[in-house]
């Protein structure tokens, strides 16, 4: 029978860097080896002036089709996860559609989804190859945080870095589904505790309790982090979610092979990783030199246990997302050999 299951990932990362040492430079106080501990990251890799996240997207869908694992020419239908759109009008997937020479005849969508939107991407190539509507999904992933970060916030700025991936996605005869349970939620209560203030049609002010510096959040377009916040909220959220889709998936966590998180920062995953008892040869972290790069951190991740021989054909692996919207999602999936 035919089921969706990940045939191809690869991703790119910009070559402008921004380390540590940079940044220590400009908030003195601050020591290099205290930063790099805490965070995870050393290096973040920063878009140019004119680079969008379309562009980023772009290489990488570039690299995947280089491979020769799958043909534009094939792809029937383009997903873009995004919140650092080229436009608002038109959408950027008919766009991506266009230069990556994808036929007319595949549908192109974006989402606006952060750093759990990998994990929704998925589940919308699932229903889009299992209803009969797609055979090949190209979803891409690609953000740009970096264009709208005050150079004066010490908090977004040591985490966050540019990045894209692109994932192939399609319809193969197995025996038993590749994607299993999932688990997904959202609390918009608090969503404007990580958000872009003035980037859409409402206007007014975002105050994020817990800035140091208030004119951070009250002058012109920058992101804005109530950092205790959101590390409060993963703390909540992530524990109970990967124990609630153990039990939905009828596994003990033993029964995972890899738990791909989200990469937010260091101080986070050690958190989480910690308080659920997972081995750290579980749970790899890949955000030292690229940053938090938003919704490719779990595909980028995945990229790079395969580069290293960390997924066999037949592993189990939990994939969790969690953050800006505030949302948050986990899906176990069966790897299937590339």
């Amino acid at each position: 029978m035919k089921y969706a299951s990940i045939r191809a990932i690869d991703y790119h990362l910009p070559s402008s860097e921004l380390t540590t040492e940079t940044l220590v430079e400009q908030f003195p106080d601050w020591l290099v080896e205290n930063l790099d501990r805490k965070t995870g990251i050393h290096t973040r890799r920063i878009a140019e002036e004119e680079e969008c996240a379309s562009d980023l997207a772009f290489r990488a869908a570039k690299k995947l089709f280089d491979t020769g694992q799958c043909d534009p020419r094939a792809i029937d239908f383009v997903l873009y996860c995004t919140q650092s759109p080229d436009y608002i009008i038109p959408t950027t997937a008919c766009l991506l559609q266009d230069r990556l020479k994808i036929p007319m005849t595949a549908g192109a969508l974006d989402y606006n989804l952060g750093c759990s939107g990998f994990v929704y991407g998925l589940a919308l190539c699932e229903g889009l190859i299992v209803s009969n509507q797609a055979e090949r999904v190209l979803l891409l992933t690609s953000d740009t945080y970096s264009k709208y970060l005050n150079p004066l916030d010490r908090s977004t700025r040591t985490i966050f870095g540019d990045g894209a991936a692109a994932v192939f996605v399609s319809a193969s005869e197995m025996d038993s589904p590749s994607f299993g349970p999932a688990i997904y939620g959202s609390d918009g209560s608090r969503a404007l505790e990580l958000a872009l203030p003035n980037s859409g049609t409402r206007k007014g002010e975002i105050q994020a309790i817990g800035c140091r510096n208030e004119k951070l959040s009250t002058e012109g377009r920058y992101l804005v982090m109530n950092g205790q916040r959101i590390f409060d909220f993963a703390l909540e959220t992530v524990p109970d979610m990967v124990e609630g889709l153990l039990k939905k998936a009828n596994i003990s966590r033993d029964a995972i092979d890899l738990f791909v998180f989200h990469q937010a920062n260091a101080f986070i995953l050690e958190e989480i990783r910690s308080r659920l008892g997972i081995p750290k040869e579980k749970c790899p972290f890949t955000m030292s030199d690229g940053g938090n790069t938003v919704s490719s951190t779990i595909p980028i991740t995945l990229k790079r246990a395969i580069d290293d021989g960390l997924l066999r054909s037949g592993n189990k692996i939990m994939l969790i997302g969690f953050g800006v919207g505030l949302s948050w999602a986990a899906r176990i999936i069966t790897w299937t050999s590339q």
